[in-house]
Parts: structure tokens; C-alpha cells; sequence
């Protein structure tokens, strides 16, 4: 269906949240507070880890106070997020609020409920939809349950979802649309003024055969119903605040400035994905002394990058930050010529992201090929260990993850 970097994604937040009773009469569900801040930060900042720069904010029932609320929001993200608000002037059903933002919408965009949340690694949404035949317009993510009472249940065939039937009668298993999507912009045409995504435009798309499921499973939170957002106040903060695995971008690739002579060390990829998988942040810090000895520009560098990310999400794994120091104190352009305290072995690149992320620095981890890389780690409080460069990355940090991940908060 397209790309494995998307960089838009659209939040339904114009419900009234009617089962919550007064605890939506003045307040919008998504602003409902988990934690030290609402659920739709929660959201946004877990948006900004898959490459999003760009969120529709489709609001309705009093979206006055969920616009209002948006400077502070998007203050306190760890990485600059543009933000629209489009909104509905009547009840136009989570399908006609995509209608009414249409003008919005970027020829693919992810598309969530704001009230709920899949813990899942999106890159490996991208990259299903990236192999997904021309015919295919949607994506959506769908999970099994154990009682599908609540829940529309999801028909599928391999991974072609071929219907969708109403909620389980009973405490049954089912699987279950876990309320993530990637579409692109043909869902537009299906679209009316006033209708239902789950009504009306996800049947059709799959009557077609437009529409595939990506399986998930893992933690999954609704605050639809008081009971779940109880829980979520205490699991949300838990889950989201994420252990992170810090990558020296020369122990995973060679130190270059093109893709042509860009190579990934054996099993790179697939220790990215596998901390993706397991719900870890994964950043990449690398000095560039390249830039400071005039040996390649900036933008070079730039292109570089995007290029690493698109491999890296076309094999199902995310780089949620990338940063780089192009300082030197010798270097020979003078605009470079400086020291930096975000040049290793000075720890300030980590420092700022631990900052930025929130991110305890004992529950995260570096992995270098050189002392200095393990000096910072060590001035920044962060457990490092030293890859020599040989043998396959993904054992090795395979095993680094493994008793850490085990640690991680349950569900209940």
C-alpha cells in the first residue's frame, strides 16, 4: 500500500464518552488525566516514536477544550509535533469526521480512537502495508480477547479481513479491531458527511477486498468505561514510561556519509526490531567528525539517516530519535569548531534525551564499540557494554533485553 515511513496521523477525539457519566460532562474523554497528564498526551507522545510529524486532531463534543489544551500538550512532547485541530460543527460519526478533515489528510496517514491504545510496535504495521498488493486501502490492526462482549468482533481470512460481526453475546474469545489504522487517501471516496468507520466504511473496504490485518497482542487499554479508566491512571504512566536502548550508530553501521557504502552490521536489524517488539525506546547517538573535517555536509547526513530509517522500518523496527554531535574542537570548518558537551565521551546527547523522554536511566542500556562511548554512558548513569564489532548484534542484544523486558509491569 505504500512507504514504511508515514509521517501524519489523525486522532477521532470528537466523542461525548456518554458511559462515563459526569466524569465527560465538562471534560472531553481524551483529556481525561492518567497520571501527571490526559490520555491524548499519552498518545501524541507515543505517536512522536514512529516517525510521526504531523497529527489531525478530529474533535467534536467540546472541542473547545481539547484545542485549548493543545499548546500545552505539544510543550511537553519529546520531539516537535505540528498539530491541527479540524472539527465537526454537528455529529458527523467517526467516519464523517475524516470527510470533514479531508483537506487535512496526506496521501497515507495512521488513524486512532482517542480513547485507547494498542501497545504495539507500529513498524511493523508499516511494513505489512508496505508489501500490501495495490487493491489495498486500509490496514488496521486487530488483537484477540478472551470476551469479545464489548467489542465488534473482526472476520478475517490469512490476514484479508473479510467482515465484521456485532459484539459476542457471551464471555467469548474473538478477535477484535483494536482501534489502529493506516490508510491512504481512497478511503476519502468511501467516506460521506455523516457515517460510521466501523459502521459503514470498514465493511465496504472489506466487501472489496481493500482492507488487512496486522496482529497484535500485548497490553491494550479502552477508557471508554470507568472501570478501564481506573486502571489506566495507574498502567498508563507504567507501560509508556519505557526502558530505551541506546545504539553508537558506527557499532551498528560503518562510519559513511552515502547509502552506496552504507552496511549493517550482521543482525543489526534485527536487534532493532526486536527491542521495537519489546516495547523499548531505541535511539541512536554517534559523533560525526565527518562534518567537522569537511568530509561530507549535513543534509548528507540527513538523507543518510532517512534512508537507515526506512530500512530499518521496511524489517519492522523504529529508530524513535536520531542525534548526532557534528562538533570538534579541531574542526576544519569554524562553524564546527567548538567544543561540545555532546561529543563523546561527554554524556549531554544522553542527558537531553533522558530528559526529553523521561526515561530512567537505569532501565535503559548503550551499546559502543569504543571507551569513550561507554565513558558517556557512565557519566550519564546508564548500564553500557562494549560490542567489539564482530559476532551477530542481535544475540547479543538479545540477551542484554531479555531479563530487563521480563521486568515490565503487567496489565492488572
Amino acid at each position: 500500500m505504500g512507504a514504511t515511513t508515514v509521517r501524519q496521523a489523525a486522532v477521532l477525539a470528537g466523542g461525548r464518552g456518554s458511559r462515563l457519566g459526569r466524569l465527560t460532562a465538562s471534560t472531553p474523554k481524551p483529556l481525561l488525566r492518567c497520571g501527571d497528564r490526559p490520555f491524548l498526551a499519552w498518545l501524541l507522545r507515543e505517536l512522536c516514536r514512529f516517525g510521526i510529524e504531523e497529527v489531525v486532531v478530529l474533535t467534536g463534543h467540546l472541542g473547545d477544550e481539547i484545542e485549548a489544551a493543545m499548546p500545552s500538550i505539544a510543550a511537553k512532547l519529546p520531539k516537535p509535533l505540528r498539530i491541527i485541530c479540524s472539527r465537526e460543527e454537528h455529529p458527523a460519526g467517526t467516519g464523517g469526521a475524516l470527510f470533514h478533515a479531508r483537506k487535512h489528510l496526506a496521501d497515507q496517514f495512521l488513524l486512532c480512537n482517542g480513547d485507547s491504545w494498542q501497545d504495539f510496535n507500529v513498524a511493523r504495521l508499516l511494513a505489512d502495508a508496505a508489501r500490501d498488493p495495490e487493491e489495498v486501502i486500509g490496514r488496521v490492526v486487530v488483537r484477540h480477547v478472551d470476551n469479545a462482549s464489548r467489542y465488534g468482533v473482526v472476520e478475517t481470512d490469512g490476514d484479508r479481513i473479510t467482515g465484521f460481526g456485532e459484539p459476542a453475546t457471551s464471555e467469548e474469545p474473538s478477535t477484535i479491531n483494536a482501534g489502529l489504522y493506516l490508510f491512504d487517501r481512497r478511503v476519502l471516496d468511501i467516506v460521506t458527511p455523516i457515517c460510521s468507520l466501523e459502521g459503514d466504511v470498514l465493511p465496504k473496504l472489506a466487501s472489496r477486498g481493500a482492507l488487512r490485518g496486522t496482529m497484535a497482542d500485548g497490553y491494550f487499554i479502552d477508557i471508554g468505561i470507568s472501570e478501564d479508566l481506573a486502571r489506566a491512571q495507574t498502567n498508563l504512566p507504567a507501560r509508556l514510561l519505557r526502558p530505551a536502548l541506546f545504539l553508537d550508530r558506527d557499532s551498528v553501521v560503518g562510519a559513511v556519509s552515502t547509502h552506496e557504502r552504507f552496511t549493517f552490521m550482521p543482525g543489526a536489524l534485527t536487534a532493532i526490531r526486536t527491542a521495537s517488539d519489546a516495547g523499548w525506546h531505541v535511539f541512536v547517538v554517534t559523533n560525526q567528525s565527518g562534518i567537522a573535517s569537511d568530509l561530507y555536509a549535513e543534509p548528507q547526513l540527513t538523507s543518510l539517516s532517512a534512508w537507515m530509517t526506512g530500512v530499518i522500518g521496511a524489517q519492522g523496527g523504529t529508530i524513535d530519535e536520531l542525534r548526532c554531535c557534528p562538533f570538534h574542537p579541531e574542526a576544519a570548518i569554524g562553524v564546527h569548531r567548538r567544543f561540545s558537551s555532546w561529543r563523546e565521551p561527554a554524556p549531554g546527547v544522553l542527558l537531553d534525551l533522558l530528559s526529553r523522554w523521561q526515561l530512567d536511566p537505569m532501565r535503559c542500556l548503550l551499546i559502543g564499540d569504543r571507551q569513550s562511548d561507554l565513558a558517556a554512558a557512565a557519566a550519564a548513569g546508564i548500564p553500557a557494554h562494549l560490542f567489539p564489532g564482530r559476532g551477530d548484534l542481535a544475540g547479543f542484544v538479545a540477551q542484554l533485553l531479555t531479563p530487563r523486558s521480563s521486568a515490565k509491569p503487567s496489565p492488572d
